[in-house]
């Protein structure tokens, strides 16, 4: 068998299995998972969960397995993936240096701390910063093809 046949008899056993766990999930009705999360069972959506976490783990493996591959085999791939991975720092230590820190209560009665306010401020900022350019990088292109016609 060769790697696509694999992966399509996977992704159709994974695709299966999804299918029967939210059939399983429809068959138990809102009211009996209200009152059983209520309680701290959650039965029914637990096999959801944790199928939705296995082909998470399995996208992120191939994923990196591929990407790893892939630059190990072209020189030049590596060092355009190192320029990424710095500049992905570098807006990750300036949403860090952006971000305050302040002791926050919390529902539960705890208190968040500066260092865990900042480092949340710090992912709010990161993604607020890879959004923008994604925008840019999308909107840039397009504009300048629309203008230059």
């Amino acid at each position: 068998m060769n790697l696509e046949k694999i992966t399509r008899v996977g992704c159709i056993a994974l695709g299966v299995l999804g299918i029967i766990f939210l059939s399983i999930v429809f068959a138990s009705g809102d009211d009996s998972i209200k009152m059983a999360a209520a309680s701290g069972n959650y039965g029914a959506i637990t096999p959801i969960i944790l199928l939705s976490q296995v082909i998470l783990f399995i996208a992120v493996a191939i994923t990196l397995i591929f990407s790893f591959r892939e630059i190990a085999e072209d020189k030049s791939k590596l060092k355009n993936a190192l320029k990424s991975v710095g500049l992905f720092f570098m807006v990750i230590l300036i949403a860090f240096f952006i971000s305050k820190g302040v002791e926050t209560p919390m529902r539960d009665g705890q208190v968040l701390s500066a260092t865990g306010s900042k480092l949340v401020g710090t992912g709010i900022r990161v993604f607020y910063i890879l959004t923008i350019i994604a925008v840019v990088l999308m909107v840039f292109p397009s504009a300048k093809k629309i203008f230059k016609k």
